[in-house]
């Protein structure tokens, strides 16, 4: 196998550390910084501040209006783009190699040097309602946010990353400055360059645009606390959305992890998997049907999600249900093969693209503090075996369950261990 892991990381005086993934053969590159600070560090009071600062990253620094950051991004032919999760904020940028500079000054001007002037900030306050309404809009959306809040009630971890409504309505500058003043040290942040790079020089220009950057002590996030149970919410939707899940692992947890990922797979993972199978293709009972597992620092989630017509609610989860439960006993040397295969494939097919790679690597050094290698992750996919995927079937069934129904939710019957 070619050396696809040459990274290099350089840890600056203040904890930020700076890695650079060299690509050949490309003549861009993706560069930013990922902050381990998200959704799960707000509390009741400021919930949507971590995604409202993201959006207001972009609005206005001392230097540069809105329009400046998005129109010098675009007129040497890149785009930039941010997201906001429960365990980290990114902001990223993807241009010409020889446009490098000019992405990192950027990145260190909307993150160290945004003002959240007050016209922009009710522009934009505007903007993220409407997003909050496009949500509400999509019910396997609302089914999701709900199965979270059900799995870890009254706490961070079960909030949705968009906020609340009336905390959004009222969000203050104040509000966003505290999320950075609190969370925003440079040692919980990672900033890579992924592409044609080469790493010395990239240092200088960190040095040189993030020499500000603080380092200070941060609130540790509440503990995950999952509850589980069933929540329904009706609603006039043509279809019941459905997702059963329980509490699986976390991202510390690599054997388990991975277990996980190859137990998804052959549950719900494309064409050949047992729910598209036996629900779509034998039953014809849903469209839309997969099987997710969501990891997280400390916890995770484990399980499946369909919509199909209310009537057949019942019948499809039942049925997925069992189909979980068979693995305890009848998984095939067949399906183990190829769910390796497509673990695999899918590893070595994300090398290609810059932005996965940059990604990969920050979010290796934010959650396990090193670079995992391309040769232990396929390790760790070839040693796993039918027992021991067996065995975690067997463990998350034993475990409560989190069961979201959105739609017409007085169709569906619910099975009794579910509820027992």
């Amino acid at each position: 196998m070619p050396n696809i892991d040459d990274i290099t990381i350089t840890t600056l005086p203040s904890g930020l550390r700076i890695a650079t993934v060299p690509m050949h053969s490309v003549e861009t590159v993706t560069v930013g910084i990922w902050i381990h600070a998200g959704s799960r560090l707000e509390s009741a009071a400021d919930c949507g501040v971590a995604h409202f600062l993201e959006h207001m990253s972009f609005k206005g620094t001392a230097r540069r209006t809105a329009h400046q950051i998005a129109e010098e991004v675009e007129m040497v032919g890149g785009h930039s783009n941010a997201y906001t999760a429960k365990e980290n904020t990114a902001y990223h940028i993807k241009l010409l190699a020889k446009d490098l500079p000019l992405a990192v000054d950027i990145l260190g001007d909307i993150v160290l040097n945004s003002t959240f002037v007050t016209d922009e900030l009710e522009r934009e306050r505007g903007v993220i309602l409407q997003e909050m309404a496009m949500y509400e809009d999509q019910p396997d959306e609302m089914a999701f946010d709900h199965f979270q809040a059900r799995a870890y009630p009254d706490q961070p971890m079960g909030r949705t990353i968009l906020g609340f409504k009336d905390v959004v309505s009222n969000m203050s500058a104040e509000q966003l400055r505290g999320y950075v003043a609190r969370h925003y040290s440079a040692d919980r942040s990672v900033i890579v360059a992924a592409g044609k790079i080469e790493h010395d020089d990239f240092v200088a220009l960190i040095i040189e645009h993030f020499g500000d950057f603080a380092h200070f002590d941060t609130p540790t996030p509440e503990a995950a606390r999952y509850t589980g149970g069933v929540i329904s919410t009706p609603d006039d939707c043509e279809q019941m959305h459905l997702i059963l899940g329980w509490p699986s692992c976390s991202y510390q947890d690599m054997d388990q992890h991975y277990a996980s990922v190859a137990l998804s797979g052959i549950l719900g993972s494309g064409m050949s998997s047992r729910l598209f199978q036996e629900i779509r293709e034998k039953r014809g009972l849903a469209y839309s049907v997969h099987a997710f597992h969501i990891p997280y620092q400390d916890d995770g989630l484990f399980g499946f999600y369909a919509a199909t017509a209310p009537e057949k609610a019942s019948e499809a989860l039942g049925v997925s249900y069992d189909l979980l439960g068979q693995m305890r006993h009848n998984i095939s040397d067949k399906e183990l093969t190829k769910i390796k295969a497509q673990m695999k494939a899918g590893l070595l097919m994300s090398q290609e693209s810059s932005s996965s790679r940059a990604e990969t690597a920050a979010k290796q050094l934010l959650l396990h503090n090193r670079i995992i290698l391309t040769s232990e992750r396929i390790a760790r996919i070839d040693a796993l075996d039918i027992s021991q995927l067996a065995a975690w079937v067997d463990t998350l069934l034993a475990r409560t369950a989190t069961l979201s129904l959105y739609g017409d939710v007085d169709q569906v019957t619910i099975p009794s261990v579910l509820t027992a």
